[in-house]
C-alpha cells in the first residue's frame, strides 16, 4: 500500500524550521490572523461543531477528541457563593517534559502567533476570559519569545478589549513553570499556577467544573490550540481528509535516536513507521537490519521491537494495535547498539525523580523499580525476580491519582514482554551459567 505524503500545501506550521522571523508582520504574511473576527463570528456553538467534525484528537498524549472536551465547559456561568458569575478559563499545557517531545518548542519558538489566535479562538469558544499559557521553565528562550509574540498582540490590538475587532475581551497571561514533569498533568498544572505545590487532583471535581481557581476551567496541549484557526479557515472536511477513521488530520512527529536524520516534522496521521523514517530521516543509522526497538510516543508509552513497528500505521489505534501508544508523537529509535536494558533503567529513574509523592504506589513503587531495574541492568538478580518486578508493575499501573504511575510502569512492562530473554541472559552470564547472543527481541 502506497501512502501519501503530505504536501507542502497542507503543511499547518510552515515555519516550524525557524527559516523566517517568529514576529507579528512574518506571522501575517503566513496567514495567520488573517479575519480572526470573521472566524468568532461564526459563533461558539459553531466553532465547537466545527472542531468535532474535523476529527481533531487532543496533541498532548491522551488522544481525547477536543471538540468534545470544549462541549463540557458550562454554556452558562456558575455563580459564586455572592451570586456572581463565575469566569471561565482556558489552561494551554507548554510543560513539554515528556522525554523525546520537542514539538511544542518549536512552535512556541517559531510560529507563536498560531497558538496565540488559537487561544483567543478556542477560548471565545468555551466562553473563557482568559488563557493562562504555562510554559516549561527549561524553556528561557521560548519563554522571551512567547512573552514577546503576546505583548506584540496587545500592542497590534488582537488581544486585550475588544479582540481582533471581534466585539469580545480576551487575555493571554504567560506563566513559567519551574521544571517538574508533574506539572504537565493537568490538574497539577492548575494547581502550580494558583501558586501551590503542583500535586495533583482528585477528580471528580473535573477542571470543566471547578478549576483554575475552582472556576470552569480546560486544558489543552499546545498544538491541539495552534491547529485551531487553520482547521476553520479550511473547513473540517479538508482536516478530516488526512489519517484513518478515528485518528485525522496532520500531526508533528519528533524523531530522536538512531536514525539519520533526527528531526520534528509535520505529516498526516496514520503514516507507516517505515515510510516515515525513510522520507523524513534517511532511514535507520546502519540499514533497517540494524534497528532493535521504537518508543514510538514518548518515554511513557511501551517499547515496540523492530518487527512490530515496521509497517505500523503511526496514530493512535495503530499503535494501539502493537501494544504501545501514539503518546505525543516522540519517536524514540534504538538501533541494536543500544543497551535496552540500561535505556529502560534510565527512564525508570526519571520516573522516581519526578514523581510527586503524593501516592504510596507511585512514590514507594517508582524507586523500588528503579533499583531492581538496576540489578537487571547488569545481572545481579534472580530469575524469579523478573515476575516480582512485572508484578510490582501492574501494582503501580492504575492505582494512582495522576497517570505517572502508568507512565513509570509500561516502559519496564514493555522490557519484559519483548527482551525477556535478554534480561535472563544477563542474569545466567553474571552466575556463570549460558551464553545465549544478545538483544534479540522475544517472538
Amino acid at each position: 500500500m502506497s501512502f501519501d505524503f503530505l504536501s507542502d500545501k497542507d503543511r499547518i506550521f510552515t515555519n516550524v524550521y525557524g527559516y523566517q522571523p517568529w514576529n507579528l508582520k512574518a506571522a501575517q504574511k503566513r496567514g495567520d490572523w488573517d479575519k480572526t473576527a470573521a472566524l468568532i463570528k461564526l459563533g461558539q456553538d459553531a466553532i465547537i461543531e466545527e472542531i468535532k467534525a474535523s476529527g481533531l484528537r487532543g496533541r498532548g498524549g491522551a488522544g481525547f477528541p477536543t471538540g468534545m472536551k470544549w462541549s463540557f465547559m458550562p454554556k452558562q456561568a456558575p455563580l459564586d457563593r455572592d451570586g456572581n458569575p463565575r469566569p471561565s478559563f482556558l489552561v494551554i499545557n507548554a510543560d513539554e517534559s515528556e522525554p523525546g517531545s520537542c514539538k511544542d518548542r518549536e512552535i512556541i519558538r517559531h510560529d507563536p502567533h498560531k497558538l496565540i489566535e488559537g487561544a483567543l479562538i478556542a477560548g471565545f469558544a468555551m466562553r473563557a476570559r482568559a488563557a493562562y499559557i504555562y510554559i516549561r521553565g527549561e524553556y528561557i528562550r521560548e519563554a522571551e519569545t512567547l512573552f514577546a509574540a503576546v505583548q506584540e498582540a496587545y500592542d497590534a490590538g488582537l488581544l486585550g478589549k475588544n479582540a481582533a475587532k471581534s466585539g469580545y475581551d480576551f487575555d493571554v497571561f504567560v506563566h513559567r513553570g519551574a521544571g517538574a514533569y508533574i506539572c504537565g498533568e493537568e490538574t497539577a498544572m492548575i494547581e502550580s499556577l494558583e501558586g501551590k505545590k503542583g500535586q495533583p487532583r482528585l477528580k471528580p471535581p473535573f477542571p470543566a467544573g471547578a478549576g483554575l481557581y475552582g472556576c470552569p476551567t480546560t486544558v489543552n496541549n499546545v498544538e491541539s490550540i495552534a491547529v485551531v484557526p487553520t482547521i476553520l479557515r479550511r473547513g473540517a472536511s479538508w482536516f478530516n481528509s488526512f489519517g484513518r477513521d478515528n485518528n485525522k488530520g496532520t500531526k508533528l512527529f519528533q524523531i530522536s535516536g538512531h536514525v539519520d536524520r533526527p528531526c520534528v516534522v509535520e505529516e498526516a496521521m496514520s503514516i507507516p513507521f517505515r515510510d516515515l523514517i525513510e522520507k523524513h530521516c534517511g532511514g535507520i543509522r546502519g540499514g533497517w537490519d540494524n534497528l532493535l526497538a521504537v518508543i514510538p510516543g514518548g518515554s511513557s508509552v511501551p517499547l515496540v521491537p523492530a518487527e512490530q513497528i515496521m509497517d505500523a500505521p503511526m496514530d493512535f489505534d495503530g499503535l494501539r494495535d502493537v501494544g504501545s501508544g501514539l503518546g505525543t508523537a516522540a519517536v524514540i529509535v534504538m538501533d541494536k547498539s543500544t543497551d535496552i536494558v540500561q535505556a529502560i533503567s534510565r527512564l525508570s529513574y526519571f520516573y522516581k525523580h519526578e514523581s510527586c509523592g503524593q501516592c504510596t504506589p507511585c512514590r514507594e513503587g517508582t524507586g523500588w523499580m528503579w533499583r531492581v531495574m538496576e540489578k537487571m541492568r547488569v545481572g545481579d538478580a534472580d530469575i524469579s525476580d523478573i515476575d516480582t518486578l512485572y508484578e510490582v508493575t501492574k501494582q503501580v499501573e492504575g492505582h494512582t491519582i495522576c497517570a505517572l504511575g502508568d507512565a513509570a510502569a509500561w516502559p519496564i512492562q514493555g522490557l519484559i514482554k519483548h527482551f525477556r530473554p535478554e534480561m535472563e541472559r544477563r542474569i545466567n552470564e553474571r552466575k556463570g551459567a549460558g551464553d545465549a547472543p544478545m538483544m534479540e527481541a522475544a517472538e
